[in-house]
């Protein structure tokens, strides 16, 4: 990626991996699009969990693909939604003007390249603080089901229905004819009920393992629980998706379950799988009409302006966030 050097723009920089202290308002070059690649002038960014984990650099094992010491792109953020400002030369599906939501690494700044396979037209009754929650969580969401196998009339539950990307997988099921049973707080129920699911459960006093009731699949999302309740809660040739898993250690985080359980899964009659999302921008085109439907309405818990980062990752931190949180300010 060529970079200019006579142009800058501001951004949010870390030099080294931390806690949200480590996230700073800083200066620095703009970027310049590669032939493959977009110009995206940002209007607001989504803050998602994969974010936090980059910024603290675990699990250990993340750096391998981010860097050892230190983040190799010092501008965090990847949910995106803004303007083509610019594009490369080998660049057919977009325009200079046009808006356009997707993934671009280094979105909390005011601009941002990404590849055109990674951005889809924004949806037209969508604000950009609403595109911008979309993008990662609603295609791992949409992964997940589809690595599931979703079908209608098939009963579903789904751990961690309130977050991001439990808020649109609770939606996407029920737009393919699913039965869904979500999983979150007490204070966060009315959130899941209003997202369309049709029975809640609050993990605070009731066991989804222990309620007798077994399900076509499970979709579980940054939870932790043992491959004996998901199995406990399945049919007999039910399917598990374990999409993450906050409380796996600091080397390899959730993922030693998510191998254990495709381990597993050779010996049982059950499916317990993963997946690794893909974020492509032709998928974003699937959710669009759905968007514009009203079948899948972002759920934007609430904004934070660029030089307050720290602060909404600290938010998103205590656990209290119903949805996404949008980063906005970024266009001067």
């Amino acid at each position: 990626m060529a970079i200019t050097t006579t142009t800058t723009m501001r951004a949010i920089v870390q030099d080294r991996y931390g806690e949200a202290d480590v996230l700073q308002v800083g200066h620095i070059a703009r970027p310049e699009p590669a032939a493959n690649e977009v110009l995206v002038h940002v209007h607001a960014a989504g803050l998602d969990r994969g974010t936090w984990h980059v910024m603290t650099g675990k699990p250990y094992l993340l750096r391998l693909a981010f860097g050892f010491r230190g983040p190799r792109n010092p501008v965090p953020g990847r949910d995106v939604a803004g303007t083509v400002e610019a594009v490369g030369s080998a660049v057919t599906k977009f325009s200079v003007g046009d808006e356009v939501y997707g993934v671009a690494p280094g979105s909390f700044a005011e601009y941002a390249v990404t590849r055109e396979d990674k951005l889809a037209p924004k949806p037209a009754n969508l604000s950009f603080e609403q595109a911008a929650v979309v993008p990662v969580s609603a295609l791992t969401a949409q992964d997940a089901l589809t690595t599931g196998r979703v079908e209608a009339g098939q009963h579903v539950l789904i751990i961690g229905a309130s977050g991001g990307v439990g808020s649109y997988a609770v939606q996407l099921a029920k737009a393919s004819g699913a039965e869904v049973t979500g999983v979150a707080s007490t204070a966060k129920l009315d959130l899941v009920r209003a997202l369309g699911a049709d029975h809640v459960i609050d993990y605070t006093r009731e066991d989804f393992a222990e309620t007798g009731n077994q399900y076509d699949l499970i979709i579980d999302i940054a939870g932790n629980p043992k491959l004996s309740r998901l199995r406990r809660a399945l049919t007999p040739t039910g399917t598990a998706v374990i999409t993450g898993g906050e409380d796996g250690g600091s080397l390899s985080g959730g993922m030693n379950r998510q191998f254990r359980a495709l381990a597993l899964s050779l010996f049982v009659r059950q499916r317990l799988t993963f997946f690794v999302n893909k974020e492509r921008g032709s998928d974003l085109e699937r959710l669009t009409p759905l968007i514009e439907a009203g079948k899948v309405t972002p759920s934007l818990d609430r904004t934070y302006p660029l030089d307050q980062v720290p602060d909404a990752m600290r938010h998103l931190t205590t656990g209290r966030t119903r949805g996404k949180i949008a980063i906005t300010g970024l266009s001067a």
